[in-house]
């Protein structure tokens, strides 16, 4: 009997969960490999078992779909169909030579000093996405961390980030955080969004599609009146002030132009600042395989298939849009795999639901990054001593300078001349500061390894090959 076509799924979040069911119900070996120590991604991360958290589903509004996926990840692995591979991160994914197969590349446990390799047949991309935080003065502070920095303690670890928060940014990711913190017991100080959502009743076309997303902000908006949350629409954080650390911000009204209304600064009394500009596809593996990307997203088919044979995308890699795009996506992706890896065109009536889910929420989330677009004026606060980049320690003005007294006319000229986007994260999360600050275009620069890797697991590429992961090893 001739042995099943083999997947390798990245990511388990929404998108790798989908698509690893779908594939594997339809007679494909699935192996889903994830830095996560559970299943669930970001959106679904669970609290560990050992903190022994009682009632973990009122941090979600989407448990019951979590819990379906679980039950059937858990019934597909006890069938054999997948092996999920926890704490493996994944850094590098090559086309093999001969077969015309895979190598996924990861290195394994916390410590991440050994490295294997996953070979299979096709691969699915479903790396999620990171968020974007703008740089003001004051933001490398102790206490000021990133909204979904904030929901990852809270929902991870059950602690609070501080006792009296300030949300802070733009983008629908800032409802449920604030939410989240006060139904936790912090107080949450305020709300500050920087666009007005009002605007999105422009697009009544999105709305009407998607009446569960009205509902869903409203059942938001009613518990943060509960809680005495005050919302300041059409407002920034233009600076953080302490010592030691975070003590409180100043926040300040936006004019119709973007820009900070002379004036209307006030100081708000907190500990915590969760602050976020919305999100990026993280795309860096993809790009590897050298995958075609559209402006940050990277570039999918009907069938969720990328340029390079073989590879599928599905998620926030393909373009932010939440969970429920990403099970739509993933669904898609695994049916459209399976039938590819048993030689047969799929049919596209067989995932028919998922792909007028998938029109409507894409319509819908071009809408909301039309409306939660982060304010023109930003780069105006990011005064010249305002750190840009944190790993290197690189200022706006350096960056400034490089610009008008250098003539560095892209991203990459800039950090030949700062250092900036050379530091740990290699750009990932100054990039769009960096790009704002200096004018130029943001651009994802193509990547041959998607995190650090320790020189031994190198050479053991280079001269052995690592050891790929037998059937055994993954019982």
């Amino acid at each position: 009997m001739a042995e099943r076509p083999h997947l390798a799924v990245i990511g388990a979040g929404p998108a790798g969960l989908a698509a690893s069911l779908a594939a594997a119900v339809h007679g494909v070996r699935v192996t889903l490999v994830d830095a996560g120590t559970e299943a669930g991604g970001q959106f679904y991360r669970q609290p560990a078992a050992a903190l022994g958290a009682r009632r973990p589903q009122t941090l979600h509004h989407q448990w019951r779909t979590w819990e379906r996926l679980r039950t059937g990840l858990d019934g597909q692995i006890a069938a054999g169909r997948i092996r999920h591979l926890p704490d493996h991160h994944v850094w590098c994914v090559e086309r093999e030579s001969g077969d015309g197969g895979f190598g996924v590349h990861a290195l394994v446990g916390p410590m991440q000093d050994d490295g294997v390799v996953v070979r299979a047949d096709a691969v699915l991309v479903a790396t999620g996405g990171h968020e974007t935080v703008l740089p003001f003065p004051g933001w490398t502070l102790p206490g000021v961390v990133t909204a979904g920095g904030a929901q990852a303690m809270l929902k991870g670890g059950l602690v609070l980030p501080g006792r009296t928060v300030v949300v802070a940014g733009t983008g629908p990711l800032l409802l449920p955080v604030a939410t989240g913190l006060a139904t936790a017991g912090a107080h949450v100080a305020a709300l500050v969004e920087s666009a007005d959502p009002r605007a999105l009743l422009r697009h009544s076309s999105a709305l009407a599609a998607q009446p569960g997303k009205l509902t869903e902000g409203a059942r938001y908006t009613a518990r943060l009146l509960r809680h005495r949350v005050r919302a300041l629409v059409r407002h920034t954080v233009v600076e953080a002030h302490g010592t030691d650390r975070l003590e409180s911000v100043t926040v300040a009204a936006l004019g119709t132009d973007g820009r900070v209304r002379p004036g209307s600064e006030r100081r708000i009394p907190c500990d915590t600042l969760a602050v976020g500009h919305g999100m990026l596809p993280h795309t860096d593996l993809a790009e590897t395989l050298g995958c075609a990307l559209d402006g940050t997203d990277v570039r999918v088919d009907d069938e969720q298939r990328t340029d390079v044979p073989g590879v599928w995308a599905a998620g926030e890699a393909t373009g932010i849009g939440g969970a429920a795009l990403a099970l739509a996506e993933g669904h898609i992706a695994g049916r459209s795999i399976a039938a590819r890896l048993h030689g047969s065109a799929p049919d596209p009536r067989t995932w028919a639901a998922a792909a007028r889910a998938r029109t409507r929420l894409r319509t819908f989330f071009a809408a909301v990054d039309a409306v939660f677009a982060p304010p023109v004026g930003w780069v105006e606060q990011a005064t010249d001593d305002t750190v840009v980049c944190r790993c290197e320690e690189v200022t706006a003005g350096e960056v400034r300078s490089a610009v008008g007294g250098f003539g560095a006319g892209d991203l990459r000229t800039v950090k030949l001349l700062t250092r900036a986007g050379m530091g740990w994260c290699q750009g990932r999360m100054c990039g769009p500061a960096v790009a704002g600050v200096s004018g130029c275009t943001l651009t994802t620069p193509r990547r041959p390894l998607a995190r650090p890797v320790p020189l031994g697991v190198l050479a053991g590429v280079s001269e052995e090959g690592l050891p790929a992961l037998s059937e055994e090893d993954l019982e």
